[in-house]
């Protein structure tokens, strides 16, 4: 087996699919390191417990989740009046008022994982939203993150990667039980001492199983995991999408705004948030 294989674990019931993105050398043999072709996790294992699948094998699970994700995009563009058919965008019948215009929420996507990056802003393109990606890696995201968010100014910032909580802990609420964890709390909290009021910048914040009570606490307005599982890594873009498209006017209560989300309320909760998206009239004839 080699970098960049394709394989899941025997000991797990195959229920995942990993790739293979490092080798480790150790006392006890090979250990190779693992990243999930869908959902957020980076785990080890020895090589006995793999076995190598093609680059297109999806587990059962896989399966759900990709039908959900096509479900939630279709819904998405439905519901704001559009349908996509293969990659060729249609207008439904014309809106109440063709003069009216509208802005969605600026969104600045910052990712512990330049994959899962590229995977989430191929999918906020097809959702025509405004976003701006930035790999950092979760260390540096403290001293960072303030900073790019002074330069672009988003009304809505995604912060997330990877985390993990330390095995058999049962301090649920011990951020030093968590693998990174404290940088997102860290984080949430300069950007809340930077914008305090919670509708001027919303703040999504976490990654798979993150302390989601910590991270609500220093100021996100969202954050993962309530039940310290493991998300999806669309959660965040359609939980995005919806406070970039609902009007300003609206308060977008939780259940609407998880609507769309692949792991529900197990996976990423949060507070009500009013809407980041701006009518305008009249609408220019000249764009």
């Amino acid at each position: 087996m080699k970098i960049g294989d394709i394989v899941v674990r025997k000991s797990y019931g195959k229920d995942i699919t990993f790739k293979i993105i490092d080798i480790r050398n150790t006392d006890d043999g090979c250990i190779y390191v693992l990243k999930g072709i869908n959902l957020r996790i980076v785990a080890d294992s020895l090589e006995e417990d793999l076995e190598t699948v093609s680059q297109d094998t999806l587990t059962e699970n896989e399966k759900l989740f990709n039908r959900q994700v096509n479900n939630s995009i279709r819904n998405i563009l439905i519901n704001r009046g559009e349908f996509r058919r293969g990659y060729r965008l249609e207008k439904l019948p014309a809106k109440k008022n063709e003069l009216t215009f509208g802005r969605p929420g600026k969104i600045l996507h910052i990712d512990g994982d330049p994959e899962y990056l590229d995977v989430c802003l191929k999918v906020y393109k097809q959702l025509a939203l405004d976003v701006f990606g930035k790999f950092i890696q979760e260390r540096n995201h403290p001293r960072e993150v303030l900073e790019l968010v002074k330069q672009v100014k988003p009304d809505i910032v995604v912060i997330t990667g990877h985390d993990s909580i330390t095995k058999g802990t049962r301090d649920f609420t011990n951020l030093d039980n968590y693998k990174n964890s404290r940088y997102y709390v860290e984080t949430v909290a300069a950007l809340r001492n930077y914008k305090s009021n919670y509708d001027d910048l919303v703040i999504f914040a976490g990654a798979c199983q993150s302390c989601y009570e910590a991270i609500l606490d220093a100021g996100a307005n969202f954050a993962s995991s309530p039940n310290r599982i493991l998300i999806h890594c669309l959660d965040p873009v359609f939980l995005c999408e919806k406070i970039a498209y609902s009007n300003i006017g609206k308060i977008v209560s939780i259940q609407e705004a998880l609507e769309n989300s692949i792991t529900g309320t197990k996976g990423i909760g949060g507070l009500q948030t009013r809407g980041q998206y701006r009518e305008g009239f009249p609408k220019s004839p000249y764009v």
